[in-house]
């Protein structure tokens, strides 16, 4: 049976979502084989336990994660679902390359209806900023698929403050999906201000660093074959081992003395932030599914998030992978 789960306007669109959503990267092939039923199992899981929200992206296996989210939402009435997906990447050379043209906009466009089997998204994001593309003809292009009924909202995803601000001089941008967690906070300094003040909906990506904050990573932890963390320094090394250490005193204090696991912290800490409505969580496993939904529903307080701020004295700052890197 579907269940409850908080709702929140997203910025200044008038899309109502859950505060966490579910996120189909881990889908696509960066992070090693995907057993698509127990990722169906995991998408339908969240549905049922009142996600609404669902992101995905073109570039994440090109219609591989955006068809498995597909075939596991059928037969779900559409409008009660908000699904989100992102172009101006397409494969090249060894992986992807940026390409925010107006004819890959709307190829990518095309492509991701027929791979979610959908008329239209609720949310079309540009997935990473093009510099070889103007911003406004990125725009234009948008903007003839928003009154074409195909997209109903446009987003950004990866873009400062200042790309912001030029890409809606020539259509507004309604949304934001930054990279943000505890490793990981410089969109704090600028970016979440122009947000907030703007209007802007924030859906962060990557609350658990990409693994770092789940808790099962070691320093002999291996990857899957094709997973992206394998070949990243930020699994490795000195800074590695010390970022451990300060999962494990992050750990002890959510455990401990919160009574919640350190996942749920990692998530909740995000959402504490008054400019962030949504926290996409993915996962491929339908047994850590209520463990994250759980987490949107704590709340930190000022005591808590100073103790956190303490806690991470001693990390050191991490970033993620690019289109560039994967």
């Amino acid at each position: 049976m579907k269940q409850s789960m908080n709702q929140i306007r997203l910025g200044r669109s008038d899309l109502l979502v859950s505060r966490i959503a579910f996120g189909t990267w881990q889908l696509g092939g960066d992070w090693g084989p995907t057993d698509s039923e127990a990722a169906i199992a995991a998408i339908r899981r969240a549905a049922d336990s009142g996600v609404s929200f669902f992101d995905t992206a073109q570039a994440y296996g090109f219609g591989a994660s955006e068809s498995l989210l597909a075939e596991a939402l059928r037969g779900r009435h559409r409008d009660e679902l908000v699904i989100a997906t992102k172009g101006g990447l397409r494969p090249g050379g060894a992986g992807v390359v940026r390409d925010a043209s107006a004819e890959w906009i709307r190829t990518g466009v095309e492509q991701s209806l027929r791979a979610l089997d959908t008329d239209y998204v609720d949310l079309f994001q540009v997935h990473w900023p093009d510099p070889e593309t103007p911003f406004d003809e990125t725009a234009e292009a948008l903007g003839k698929l928003v009154a074409a009924g195909k997209i109903r909202h446009v987003g950004v995803s990866n873009f400062d403050a200042a790309q912001i601000e030029t890409f809606s001089a020539s259509l507004p941008v309604e949304t934001l999906q930054p990279p943000y967690h505890l490793f990981r906070r410089e969109i704090e300094k600028d970016v979440l201000p122009y947000t907030a003040a703007q209007d802007i909906g924030v859906m962060v990506y990557g609350p658990l660093a990409h693994g770092l904050l789940g808790g099962n990573l070691q320093l002999g932890t291996r990857f899957a074959q094709g997973d992206w963390r394998a070949k990243s320094p930020v699994f490795q090394g000195e800074d590695y081992r010390r970022n451990l250490q300060v999962v494990a005193d992050l750990r002890a204090f959510a455990v401990g003395e919160l009574g919640i696991t350190l996942g749920q912290l990692a998530i909740a800490w995000t959402l504490a932030n008054p400019a962030v409505q949504v926290a996409i969580v993915g996962t491929r496993n339908p047994n850590h599914v209520d463990e994250a939904l759980a987490a949107g529903e704590i709340e930190l307080d000022g005591a808590a998030m100073a103790r956190i701020d303490d806690l991470m004295r001693d990390a050191v700052a991490i970033a993620g992978p690019t289109p560039d890197s994967v």
